[in-house]
């Protein structure tokens, strides 16, 4: 990959004033797979000093894209000083950077029998709507089967050649949820709509059966999610965890369930699961954060993406994509409005605030809740 020889492709010819590489005799595991061929060592010139490790590859390795760098900096196939490194980390001259071979059978395989609704499709941007039971990426104990695999089927042009599992994907659903999702046909797709979702420019709305009756008609809890100490595999309202905004809308007051339409304004792993439990009105049958109880027919976590709304990377097009109830939820929530309804109260917004360290609720009045 040095670049200068002959043979070189334009793609991979060393810019005027790079350094060289160095070829290495190891060929070792990459993420736990064998892959063959030598690891290339680039040692850092001193116009690199205090450049960030993904700028200063993209900058002179241009065969992959700034974002595929980082991801290859992320899944450990490129190290800093023999150590694993984040694409922001600054460099100092003489800095040893490993690029080792991404294995062969680390590519996914495409799965054209599982069949994809495409609700929407562009250049740049694709759109789902995802049935429940469908993991998004290859996970552990998850490896074949996933919506990656359709899209690829689907969609061959989203293979990534740096052996990424998740190529295309920008936000996920969790398994158990159906509805809509938006797929990156391009990195440069995915990163202006992942921008644009950290500056709340896209609309995320979802359709929720919860547990027990919510007086408020709407509210908003304004709660940080981060890891549970406790528990590693989940998550939970967490003083010291990330910003986390939920507003939602009461549609409908059933007996001993709430029907309600929520909107996030932040997309935290397990948000809605988490914000609802937290309130202790948990999911109708969630059972990782709540007892898993429900209605009668219900056999899945009563959560649905019902709406998206953005702006498409390549016709600027303003975009709002809506999706009904499956029918296994319908049926479950027309149960339910067939039986006898208590009667509705009409009380003013309520504003859920951060939990204190031993993560105890408190409840506060808010009057600038629309």
């Amino acid at each position: 990959m040095s670049g200068s020889s002959a043979g070189s492709s334009p793609t991979n010819r060393k810019p005027r004033g790079a350094p060289d590489l160095e070829r290495s005799g190891r060929a070792g595991p990459v993420s736990g797979n064998a892959a063959g061929g030598p690891s290339e060592i680039h040692r850092v010139a001193p116009y690199g000093a205090n450049q960030r490790v993904d700028a200063y590859l993209s900058r002179y390795l241009t065969q992959h894209s700034r974002s595929e760098w980082q991801r290859l900096i992320e899944t450990g196939i490129v190290t800093l000083n023999g150590a694993l490194s984040r694409p922001s980390a600054r460099l100092s001259e003489g800095d040893r950077i490993e690029i080792r071979p991404v294995a062969t059978f680390s590519m996914l395989t495409p799965d054209p029998s599982i069949i994809l609704e495409v609700v929407y499709e562009d250049s740049s941007i694709v759109i789902i709507n995802k049935p429940a039971g469908l993991v998004v990426h290859p996970a552990p104990g998850h490896q074949t089967g996933t919506l990656v695999h359709a899209l690829l089927a689907r969609f061959p042009e989203l293979q990534d050649p740096t052996g990424s599992q998740r190529p295309g994907i920008i936000h996920r659903l969790d398994k158990d949820t159906s509805g809509l999702m938006v797929v990156g046909k391009t990195v440069e797709a995915i990163t202006v709509v992942q921008e644009a979702m950290q500056k709340s420019e896209v609309v995320k709305r979802y359709r929720l059966l919860l547990l027990g009756n919510i007086e408020e008609d709407q509210a908003v809890i304004d709660v940080p999610i981060g890891r549970d100490p406790a528990n590693r595999q989940r998550m939970a309202a967490h003083a010291n965890g990330r910003t986390a905004k939920t507003e939602f809308t009461v549609l409908d007051r059933l007996d001993g369930y709430t029907y309600v339409e929520a909107t996030l304004s932040s997309g935290r792993t397990h948000q809605l699961r988490v914000h609802f439990a937290y309130i202790h009105h948990p999911v109708a049958g969630d059972r990782t954060y709540g007892s898993g109880r429900g209605p009668a027919g219900l056999n899945r976590q009563f959560v649905h993406s019902c709406e998206l709304i953005l702006v498409s990377p390549a016709t600027k097009e303003h975009l709002r994509l809506t999706s009904v109830l499956p029918d296994d939820l319908d049926i479950v929530l027309q149960n339910l409005r067939n039986e006898e309804r208590p009667a509705e109260t009409d009380l003013a917004p309520q504003l859920y605030s951060a939990p204190s360290e031993e993560y105890a609720p408190t409840l506060s009045q808010s009057s600038d809740v629309n």
